[in-house]
């Protein structure tokens, strides 16, 4: 059972948590990681993608952030973006390598598998820039199909026409421009 804080209109913990079923069924505000990787590659800065596994609770099959999560009470931004890049992807890096790119408050109300999703998370972004080939990465079955890179340019051009499946908010690609 996941737990996470319940935190303010400003991210900040109240001193009171919320299960991750009970805060998505009700819409409580907690804290997530997201982590974007990207490299320069042949001349043009790429990004990566992950493909979301199709038994997700939210957004199957979508290509999403590349590596992001749910922040357990009692854990801060950066430790829970370390621990995720761990999980997900098989990256050991150290908080020094994240660039912080600021933080975005998401607030989404959907239906999965015919039960409302109400999503209300503070959200820290970060990005990493790592050049790695696709096989290198180590991706938690349990979470991602797969992963792709794909020109930026291209990434930001896919989601404005939603061209692949995806879950990815136009709002967040524009927060890491100024870091590439």
């Amino acid at each position: 059972m996941e737990i996470f804080d319940i935190v303010d209109e400003n991210g900040m913990p109240t001193g009171q948590t919320v299960e991750r079923k009970e805060a998505h069924r009700n819409g409580i505000w907690h804290r997530t990681s997201h982590v974007w990787i990207v490299r320069r590659h042949e001349g043009k800065v790429q990004i990566l993608l992950q493909k979301r596994c199709d038994t997700k609770d939210s957004y199957p099959g979508c290509y999403d952030i590349s590596s992001a999560g749910h922040i357990p009470a009692g854990v801060d931004f950066v430790e829970s973006a370390l621990r995720e890049l761990k999980e997900e992807l098989g990256l050991e890096v150290q908080a020094e390598d994240l660039i912080e790119c600021g933080t975005r408050r998401i607030l989404l109300d959907e239906e999965f598998y015919g039960e409302p999703f109400h999503d209300r998370q503070f959200s820290k972004v970060f990005l990493l820039w790592l050049d790695k080939e696709e096989s290198e990465f180590s991706v938690q079955k349990e979470e991602i199909d797969s992963v792709r890179w794909m020109d930026f340019s291209e990434c930001k051009r896919a989601v404005a026409e939603n061209a692949i499946p995806n879950c990815i908010d136009m709002e967040e690609l524009l927060m890491l421009e100024p870091h590439l």
